[in-house]
């Protein structure tokens, strides 16, 4: 009767899978796909699915999360604040491999060791997952998207032991190192997502908490093994199929190293302020000091106020706490005037108020329960504040 009922329900929430919803689970076949990263920044991350095959009826369907509208209303404002309600849809896994490949990423399959037991207990709850009143769920970039939904489903299944194995093994990069390896293709968001993460993207990390990319979550599968139920151990993945081969750039193997770059732009424009700030009495000097110190306060103001948006008015944690403050405050806004016009004592003790921020954020490092991998911001700005306020003793 129980099985009569979970049938109904099954077809009832999704009457086009009626060969996975019928097939005998111990014929039914689980996979994992994953879809490499696309060129557009939200496809950098990759995606994954959770596949269930029926070789008899030869029906397979993909259950993934982290779907989205763009045309939703207020999809915008709220991805702003920080309130993504995403959802979870499954769709035929043909129609999803011809799309990812179609855009020239690599797809990869891997079929899972599933017990009967544990790939019924699978189906049930993706079905339970798919109906309208359950697919919605808040979604979370680092935390709760679409690779961290299907490992927990999947760890379901398995009783635990995927969770407990990938929190056993150490993490290969931070939040920070893998958004800036993956968004290295466009230079200029790479940036700002670094110069507005917090230190709770440089906190220690483990295979579970890194296994928010869908790609190290296949890497970190492929070398598990599960009980047999019997005392002893099977491998979890079966066999392994590429599906479509990449054919587009793929992310480097590492986070590019932004200190040394950052520091040279950072000494480079402290250089040109203290020379034209010397010879401020001739015209061009007075427009090149004031025009390269206007986009530097101008940047820093901005900078300061995106910053403190995200701590105080959203709820993207990834930003709170951001030490980046202490160089790039809405402070800077006030010296405008300034550097035009000439520095007052007001205007003198807001600059070396400004320095002296920088500085400790330098000093900050030197602490031990001080987390946040900021130095290449540090390393830009204390430059340009010093120059700044060297600049000030001179008329």
């Amino acid at each position: 009767m129980k099985r009569l009922l979970f049938l109904l329900l099954a077809l009832v929430a999704a009457p086009a899978f009626a060969g996975i919803a019928e097939a005998p689970a111990d014929t039914l076949q689980v996979s994992l796909i994953t879809y490499g990263p696309g060129d557009i920044y939200w496809e950098r991350f990759g995606h994954d699915a959770v596949e269930l095959r029926d070789p008899a009826s030869g029906e397979a369907i993909a259950f993934n999360y982290g779907v989205f509208d763009f045309d939703e209303a207020g999809f915008l404002l709220n991805f702003a604040r920080g309130i993504m309600r995403y959802r979870m849809d499954a769709v035929p896994t043909s129609e999803d491999v011809q799309f990812y490949a179609s855009e020239g990423r690599n797809v990869t399959r891997q079929r899972l060791a599933f017990t009967p037991a544990q790939t019924e207990d699978l189906r049930r709850f993706l079905f339970w997952n798919i109906q309208p009143q359950n697919t919605r769920y808040n979604y979370n970039y680092y935390v709760d998207n679409c690779a961290t939904r299907v490992r927990d489903a999947l760890d379901r299944a398995l009783g635990g032991q995927l969770r407990a194995y990938l929190a056993a093994h150490p993490g290969g990069m931070t939040y920070r190192q893998q958004t800036a390896r993956l968004m290295s293709n466009q230079t200029w968001l790479m940036l700002g997502m670094d110069l507005g993460l917090g230190p709770y993207a440089d906190q220690p990390m483990d295979a579970l908490k890194e296994s928010f990319l869908p790609m190290v979550l296949r890497d970190e599968v492929a070398g598990m093994y599960v009980s047999n139920g019997a005392g002893g151990s099977r491998p979890l993945v079966q066999s392994t199929e590429v599906l479509a081969k990449a054919t587009i750039e793929q992310p480097p193997a590492m986070a590019p190293e932004l200190g040394l770059p950052l520091f040279g732009v950072g000494l480079g424009l402290a250089v040109l302020l203290l020379v034209t700030g010397a010879y401020r009495e001739y015209l061009v000097a007075r427009i090149a000091y004031g025009t390269v110190a206007t986009l530097w306060l101008l940047f820093a103001g901005v900078a300061g106020l995106v910053m403190l948006g995200l701590w105080a008015f959203t709820q993207h944690q990834s930003g709170w706490a951001n030490a980046n403050l202490l160089i790039y405050q809405p402070l800077a806004f006030l010296l405008l005037p300034a550097v035009w016009r000439g520095y007052g004592a007001l205007s003198g003790r807001i600059i070396w108020a400004c320095v002296a921020l920088a500085v400790l954020a330098l000093v900050l490092h030197a602490l031990p329960f001080y987390t946040q991998r900021n130095f290449p911001w540090v390393g830009l700005g204390l430059p340009i504040w010093l120059a700044l306020g060297a600049s000030r003793f001179r008329k």
